[in-house]
């Protein structure tokens, strides 16, 4: 079953075509890498995905949403079931790596502080970070930062998960680090979708993967990936 079905899908920015004619379905527990370079249209195509982006023209459905049609009051909904990891990380840098996970669970509808506190310690685990919750942001490293980006992306067990360039402002080991996380994420049944610029990381950790080039989307080969 398709999560992600897009069907000659055309995405504008301010009048200006960004991806024209975009084909593709994605479905439960992939690893999918967009790749092509810094304004390619990468983000944009992630940002349709979860409603920050209108799409133009075409047929597209995600979690069984019609993007052409959602309304403003579904998308919260939508988005619970999405985790995004920014490239710039976003993380609230006046307060500590605890509370910045916290205020997401309380902002989604987490009431009790139990339950908030025993996810909390869950997902630090999971990315290896369960020692750093007194942390404040700035006292992290970037790999950590990013860690915790993820963390925060996987709090309500998101069925996708959109990674925009979570590489982009790492060293190439703790890159390929980061990405080992993500496909343990993967494994654990979420469906990923990573957009990179590095094409050294398909060889390393080779998957499904798209080309966004010269405003189309291009699935590659099977054999180049």
């Amino acid at each position: 079953m398709s999560l992600i079905s897009y069907h000659a899908v055309h995405i504008h920015q301010q009048e200006m075509i960004v991806l024209e004619d975009v084909n593709l379905d994605i479905g439960n527990g992939e690893f999918v890498y967009l790749i092509g370079p810094v304004g390619s249209g990468k983000s944009s195509l992630m940002k349709t995905m979860y409603g920050e982006l209108d799409i133009a023209d075409g047929a597209a459905e995600v979690l069984g949403y019609d993007m052409r049609r959602i309304k403003r009051g579904q998308i919260p909904a939508l988005r619970k079931r999405i985790g995004i990891v920014f490239q710039d990380f976003q993380l609230l840098i006046d307060r500590n790596v605890h509370d910045n996970l916290d205020f997401v669970l309380r902002a989604t509808g987490w009431r009790e502080r139990s339950a908030r506190e025993q996810r909390i310690r869950e997902v630090l685990e999971q990315v290896g970070m369960e020692t750093k919750g007194y942390k404040m942001p700035h006292e992290l490293s970037g790999g950590e930062q990013q860690r915790i980006v993820i963390a925060r992306a996987i709090l309500n067990s998101p069925e996708i998960i959109l990674a925009d360039e979570p590489t982009g402002n790492l060293d190439v080991e703790t890159g390929k680090r980061i990405v080992e996380l993500l496909r343990s994420i993967r494994d654990t049944g979420s469906t990923v979708i990573m957009s990179t610029h590095n094409l050294s990381l398909l060889d390393a950790f080779p998957a499904r993967a798209f080309r966004c080039e010269n405003h189309h989307l291009i699935e590659e080969p099977q054999a180049l990936v």
